[in-house]
Formats: C-alpha cells, sequence, structure tokens
C-alpha cells in the first residue's frame, strides 16, 4: 500500500491510503487517432490492445510522491497524464506521470507499466470544483538532457476521455472506493524529442485561475547486476 497526501488550494491536507491503481491505455478521446498510434506502435513491436480504450491493474504500492525513480536501463520514459483519487467523501484530481520501461513495453504494455511507479504531485483539486472547464485545463510535459530541458507533450484535458467516463467504468467494475487512484493514460508525445531523459516534469495548468499541480523527478540509474 502507498499512503499519498495532497495540499488543498484552500491549504487543508487530504490523505488516502491506495488500495487499487489502475492506468488507462489508448485513452484519447479521438479514437481514430488512437487507432492510428496503435498501428505505428504495432510497427515498433509492441502487442496491440485488444480493446480500446484499455485499462491496466498496477500494483498499489506503485503510486508514489517521490523525486526521483529508480531505472535498470536507459529505455524508460514517463508519460504525462492526470490521477483521478477516491478518498473517503471526494474525488481528487491531480497531474500524474506514468514512468514506463519501453524494452519490456514490446512483450507486454500492462508488465511495463509495472516496472516503475506512477509518481503524483503533491496538490490536488477536487474534481467537482474544475468540473465546468476540464477540457479547457492544460496538460504538457518536459524532459531534461543535462542543461538543456525541452517540451516533449502539450494539449488538454479535453484530448483525453473525460473524467466522469473513468468513473462510471470505475463504478460498473466496483472499484468506485475509497483508496482507488486511477491514471488517466496519455496525450501524443512531439516529434523529434527524445523520451528517454534524465528528468520528467508534468504540469497540469487550470487557465481559470492560474493554478499548476506539477510533478518533477530525476531517474537513477541502477547499478549494474552481478550475475
Amino acid at each position: 500500500m502507498s499512503q499519498l497526501s495532497f495540499t488543498m488550494p484552500d491549504g487543508s491536507i487530504e490523505s488516502v491510503e491506495v488500495t487499487a491503481l489502475l492506468n488507462a491505455g489508448y485513452a484519447g478521446r479521438d479514437q481514430a487517432e488512437v487507432a492510428s498510434h496503435i498501428a505505428e506502435l504495432a510497427a515498433l513491436g509492441v502487442p496491440a490492445p485488444t480493446t480500446t480504450p484499455a485499462l491496466y491493474p498496477i500494483a498499489p504500492y506503485l503510486a508514489q510522491q517521490t523525486d526521483h525513480v529508480d531505472v535498470q536501463h536507459g529505455k524508460t520514459s514517463g508519460e504525462a497524464e492526470w490521477a483521478l483519487v477516491i478518498t473517503d467523501d471526494d474525488v481528487l484530481l491531480t497531474a500524474a506521470c506514468d514512468h514506463t520501461d519501453r524494452d519490456l513495453e514490446v512483450h507486454s504494455v500492462a508488465w511495463s507499466k509495472n516496472a516503475a511507479p506512477d509518481v503524483l504531485g503533491t496538490k490536488a483539486w477536487r474534481l467537482s470544483d474544475v468540473a465546468d472547464r476540464l477540457d479547457d485545463i492544460a496538460l504538457e510535459a518536459w524532459v531534461g538532457h543535462g542543461d538543456t530541458v525541452e517540451l516533449i507533450q502539450q494539449g488538454t484535458l479535453g484530448d483525453l476521455l473525460a473524467p466522469k467516463y473513468w468513473l462510471d467504468v470505475l463504478t460498473e467494475r466496483g472499484d468506485a472506493r475509497p483508496g482507488t487512484v486511477l491514471i488517466s493514460g496519455t496525450i501524443s508525445m512531439l516529434n523529434g524529442v527524445n523520451q528517454f531523459a534524465d528528468t520528467w516534469k508534468v504540469a497540469m495548468t487550470d487557465p481559470a485561475t492560474k493554478d499548476v499541480i506539477s510533478v518533477e523527478y530525476r531517474t537513477v540509474p541502477m547499478a549494474e547486476p552481478i550475475g
């Protein structure tokens, strides 16, 4: 289990013990574009999902609030996402970065997502407070290589299936309960930017209030194994 704590806009703290973690995949609102993306991935050897959008159960302890991610090799990368966090009496929205093992992804998307943490922000909004402007909230990501930082993802929450869609799915599955965290799936990466980076940053910006929720961490190479 993971214990997460979030600072709310009014300064209060909401805490939750994660009992279920789910990662959405192929969750773009334009499913025709998703189909094109699946074809591109298939050419790289990534197995196509049996259905879209997809949903992958993840070990709950992989929901983390951390400033570093330990990696076993150089072919891992993050993904800009939002996260729903169900508490005892509310639903929170925060920024997230789903760190993924790209070498393992060619064997199984689910395996690759269980090989690294989902890093969540330490701030959150109440979903009900931003429900009327969700599609306008910006979602962006930057990668760092040494002293160079580049924008790698840029879009809005309107590019992805809405939180309500996933709350309905969770309700149907019996997972809409306190302790459940759902990560949204990601938006497209910009062409020509190296995703295998030293640092990742994801920001979610509310244009109405200018409030920003961000996630930032560095990747830390692990020692070479013996044997």
